[in-house]
């Protein structure tokens, strides 16, 4: 299951950014994710919780945006959000389409808590 290799180095960049800010405590990650990244989301979730134990990041939620795949048709200039996945082609011209999101695998965000000011 690669998504605990994911959820780690998710948890090692969050605690290096935590430590650089001067951050006590992490409270949520914001993570990106596309439908072709090859991530499922909620083994995503599950391994994280997993390898948060006994780090820094320990409670932390992990928040999850699901991007849809969105592809720009060669032959009608379109862009169109896909809901099957295993044809990449225009819905409505039934042109070839290049894939322009839904790769994303992205740590866009976290929140932070200064332990010493949060009471």
């Amino acid at each position: 299951m690669h998504e605990l290799s994911i959820a780690l180095g998710l948890i090692e960049l969050a605690t290096e950014e935590a430590a650089r800010q001067g951050a006590v405590r992490v409270s949520t990650l914001y993570v990106r994710l596309g439908p072709l990244s090859g991530v499922v989301s909620d083994a995503l979730r599950f391994s994280f919780d997993l390898a948060a134990e006994g780090t820094p990041i320990e409670g932390a939620r992990l928040e999850i945006e699901e991007i849809p795949l969105t592809v720009r048709c060669a032959s009608c200039g379109g862009e169109r959000t896909l809901a099957i996945l295993h044809r990449i082609r225009c819905p409505v011209c039934d042109g070839p389409a290049e894939v322009i999101r839904g790769r994303e695998l992205e740590f866009a965000a976290m929140e932070v808590i200064d332990v010493a000011t949060d009471r």
